[in-house]
This record gives structure tokens, sequence and C-alpha cells, in this order.
């Protein structure tokens, strides 16, 4: 496999983590940076540690893990984004963003990586060097998640209880997505 092959995988597995931190950032009444590098860090983390752990598990579990990944990955980013709605739609919500809950991230890390999961069993198969190619999938996501959490930030400053409103509905929307991919009914 080629590095432009991979990146592009990289690139791909990346944009449900952009999205999720462009949320977050929507969120943000100020950028703050700290908060931005340690998304990233956690997105970027999870995406280069799935791969890996799908190539570990290797295809004597893929037929169990491609039962289940993609109702695990639906149900955290509905509730995330459900939270998110409920928040900017009910008073005190905006206390609560600036705040940066670990096991909130720790959900939404977990539910962006988990497609990269199956690509790590893929890569068992095609003998892709899995520790080049998982560092790619994580530096590139890391890259764009902190450039996610800004984008976020800037729009979200302007139109902050709208764009909690759509951010919800996008990390909602993301997991139906998923969820029909992995179901056959969406093919993309």
């Amino acid at each position: 496999m080629s590095f432009v092959e991979l990146l592009l995988i990289a690139v791909g597995l990346s944009m449900d983590a952009f999205a999720v931190a462009v949320c977050r950032g929507l969120e943000m009444r100020k950028i703050n940076y700290r908060q931005a590098l340690l998304i990233a860090l956690f997105f970027g983390g999870f995406q280069a540690l799935m791969p890996a752990v799908g190539y570990l598990l290797g295809a004597g579990f893929a037929q169990y893990i491609n039962n289940f990944d993609h109702w695990i990955a639906f149900v955290l980013l509905a509730f995330i984004g459900g939270k998110m709605i409920w928040e900017a739609l009910h008073e005190g919500g905006e206390e609560h963003a600036e705040a940066l809950n670990l096991k909130m991230l720790l959900m939404m890390a977990v539910a962006t990586s988990i497609d990269a999961l199956a690509v790590g069993i893929t890569f068992a198969f095609l003998k892709v060097d899995i520790l080049s190619s998982a560092a790619l999938i994580g530096v590139t996501t890391f890259i764009l998640s902190f450039a996610g959490v800004c984008v976020g930030n800037r729009f979200g400053a302007r139109y902050k209880k709208k764009a909690e409103i759509v951010g919800g509905v996008v990390l909602i929307l993301i997991g139906v997505k998923i969820l029909l991919e992995h179901l056959g009914i969406l093919v993309l």
C-alpha cells in the first residue's frame, strides 16, 4: 500500500473526529488551546490505537466486531449529540460547555475511532506495516482535530446556541450515517 493510499485512508478515518472536534469548538466561548490540544491528543491517540488493536485481533474476531461496532458508535454519538442539544436548550448549558469532561471526551474518542478498528483488521490481511500506518492515522487525526476545534470556535463564538444545536444534530447524524453504512442501507 502506497503512502498516498495510507494518507487518504487516514484523512477518511479522521473526518468523524474532525466533525466532532468542530462541534466541541462550537461550545467554547473563547478558544482554549489547551483543551484543543487535549481533544486532538485523545482523538489522534485513539485513531492510532484502534488500527493497532484491530491488527492484533486479526481475522479471528472480525465477524464479532463487525456485528456491533456500528451500534456502539451510533449510541455514543447520539447520546453526546442529544446532550449537546439539551444543554443548548436548557438553562445552565453554557456553564458546562467551558469545562472539558474527560469521560465525555473518552466516549467521543472511542465513538469516532471504531471504524479504525476494522481498518486495522483489514491491514492485517494486507500485511500493511501497522506501526507506520497507525502513526500516520494518529498524526493526521491529531492535526485535523486541532484544526476542527479552532474552526468550530471561530464559527460558534458568533452563533453559540444555534451552533450547539447544529453541532448536536451533526453528531447524531454522524452516528446514523455510521449505522446505516454498516447495515448496508447507505453505500458511500
